[in-house]
């Protein structure tokens, strides 16, 4: 099974973007929709809701949700999986400003824990200068992990420019996995950082994901199968391509414990 576990979609521009989303779904078996930053997380999630409602056997979405703000009780979370059918949350902490690790939020990884609801941390941008690039270091979440093993959670985009934090964390926690979502147009860029991935024996902690829109399923994949032929005329380390077959076949959303 093939499941991209990284993609959003423009409402804004509603049919352009949604039938360029439903074109790329079309390479993978199931897709993970994630909710855009918005001033109204709940009209995000309601617009969200609605689509993916309607490819059920294609797409999973995850709700946006800024938990500082919200203090949202565990029955309050409850309803976006039981009455808007999404099956995690996605944080922007530092688009929304806010530590990792803030109480707030501390309590919202309770409640998400005794639900099962995966976490995907979208800190990698692109950003806005008002961002705050402090609250996106993987080591913050170290706190989260150690306070809940149990809450599954992924570091998006492999947590850049941090990549060294999040190879340490998805090493040190069971629940914690990491998103490899790529740019193809940066084949050096991916090559270390897989290398890097093999070399500290964590790649079965990889989940593949594009990025959509930035890019789709299929050229990430093509980048990923073909980056160690770049290399046949070097003496640089390679990866085994079965090595990075099983990051591209993961079963991402049995790992996140989310029934498919």
């Amino acid at each position: 099974m093939i499941v991209d576990c990284h993609t959003h979609i423009d409402f804004s521009s509603q049919g352009q973007s949604l039938s360029a989303h439903l074109s790329a779904a079309e390479t993978v078996d199931k897709c993970i929709v994630l909710a855009e930053t918005s001033d109204s997380c709940d009209l995000a999630n309601e617009r969200l809701s609605e689509y993916v409602s309607k490819h059920k056997e294609k797409m999973v979405g995850f709700a946006v949700i800024r938990p500082v703000k919200a203090n949202m009780s565990t029955k309050q979370l409850a309803s976006i999986s039981d009455k808007l059918g999404l099956k995690g949350v996605v944080l922007y902490c530092c688009d929304y400003g806010f530590h990792p690790a803030h109480s707030g939020a501390v309590r919202f990884y309770e409640s998400a824990q005794e639900l099962g609801l995966p976490v995907f941390f979208h800190n990698a941008g692109p950003l806005d200068a008002a961002a705050v690039l402090d609250f996106a270091q993987p080591y913050l979440l170290d706190e989260v992990a150690r306070m809940f093993p149990e809450l599954k959670m992924v570091i998006g985009a492999m947590g850049a420019p941090f990549y060294e934090q999040t190879l340490t964390m998805v090493a040190k926690h069971k629940n914690v996995y990491a998103d490899l979502t790529i740019r193809p147009n940066s084949t050096w860029q991916v090559y270390n950082t897989v290398v890097a991935a093999y070399e500290r024996g964590v790649m079965d902690k990889l989940l593949f994901g594009s990025g959509f829109p930035s890019f789709t399923a299929g050229e990430c994949i093509e980048t990923l199968l073909g980056f160690n032929k770049l290399l046949s005329d070097t003496n640089l380390p390679t990866v085994p391509r079965g090595s990075i077959r099983s990051i591209i076949e993961r079963n991402s959303l049995e790992l996140l414990g989310i029934s498919s």
